[in-house]
């Protein structure tokens, strides 16, 4: 899981643009989709452009080019779909999901990307990553998630229209929205209305 303090800009579907940020890597490739009911409003992971897409948009470093084969992006996909299950039981404090977790603790066994520095002291990838080593990394940092420090600071966004999940990496841990901008705004007008009415 990386330290760094970071986020995404989302596009909700009645056209606001603001920030969000997981909290964690694993976290924001919930952002492409998923299982049940999500899957039906949008899916990012159908092509592999798709997930080539996410890479340069997430808090992985710049410069990863993948070559990715249609069978990693099915393994992406169902590594994905376990991982919103195992966020939400977290999230809920219900009990994990043997059959998800196998998926996941599979994936992580895997070897992973592999960073390096060049000559001039910048961070480069190395040659030949793969989907399999970007479903590693992504799922060794799933597995930091939920054995570490914040696992038990995934939390659901409070407004009851939104599925984003996300980890509190606040210091007072009282993070209650997926994003000020959005669902907490609307929460403040809505209670502010309420007061006033």
């Amino acid at each position: 899981m990386t330290g760094v303090a970071t986020g995404m800009t989302l596009l909700h579907r009645d056209g606001q643009r603001f920030r969000f940020d997981a909290g964690a890597l694993c976290l924001e490739l919930l952002l492409t989709g998923g299982p049940g009911p999500v899957a039906s409003r949008y899916e990012v992971l159908d092509r592999v452009d798709g997930l080539l897409g996410w890479v340069k948009d997430c808090r992985l470093p710049a410069g990863l080019a993948p070559a990715v084969t249609d069978a990693e992006l099915a393994a992406v996909r169902e590594v994905r779909d376990a991982l919103w299950g195992l966020a939400l039981a977290q999230a809920r404090g219900e009990r994990l999901d043997p059959g998800a977790l196998a998926v996941l603790n599979a994936a992580a066994a895997e070897p992973p990307l592999a960073a390096l520095v060049q000559e001039d002291g910048t961070r480069a990838w190395a040659p030949g990553a793969t989907g399999t080593g970007l479903l590693a990394t992504l799922a060794r940092d799933a597995v930091e998630l939920l054995t570490g420090p914040y696992a038990d600071r995934i939390r659901e966004c409070g407004a009851d229209d939104c599925a984003l999940l996300f980890a509190d990496t606040s210091r007072p841990g009282r993070r209650r929205w997926c994003s000020m901008d959005r669902c907490g705004n609307r929460s403040k007008v809505r209670e502010h209305r309420a007061r006033t009415s």
